[in-house]
């Protein structure tokens, strides 16, 4: 059962928001000052606490990918660029990108 509050709006994560946060996160690293501030107005329609909460649920998910827990998918791929798991380069950066922030 889906709990009311994973039901509203503040919830709800467009690929557009996330796009936008993970540019807001390159650009302001653990370092900044008023960090999780300006990347909530970077992002816009969420609070800085669903920002934050994101972020830390996108930490987990990573630390599970990179346990072994969860099996990376077997993209299929028209190109080269694939590392023989199924990952494209695009993939890997991302991958990376996480593990820094």
């Amino acid at each position: 059962m889906v709990s009311s509050s994973m039901c509203n709006s503040s919830s709800s994560w467009t690929p557009k928001q996330n796009k936008l946060l993970e540019k807001a996160l390159a650009l302001y690293d653990k370092d900044t000052q008023d960090r999780w501030f300006n990347v909530t107005k970077a992002v816009g329609g969420k609070t800085t606490n669903d920002v934050k909460k994101h972020y830390d649920i996108l930490i987990q998910d990573l630390k599970h990918i990179e346990s072994g827990q969860v099996p990376f998918p077997n993209y299929r791929s028209t190109s080269s660029s694939t590392n023989g798991k199924g990952m494209g380069d695009e993939e890997q950066r991302h991958i990376k990108y996480l593990k820094l922030h």
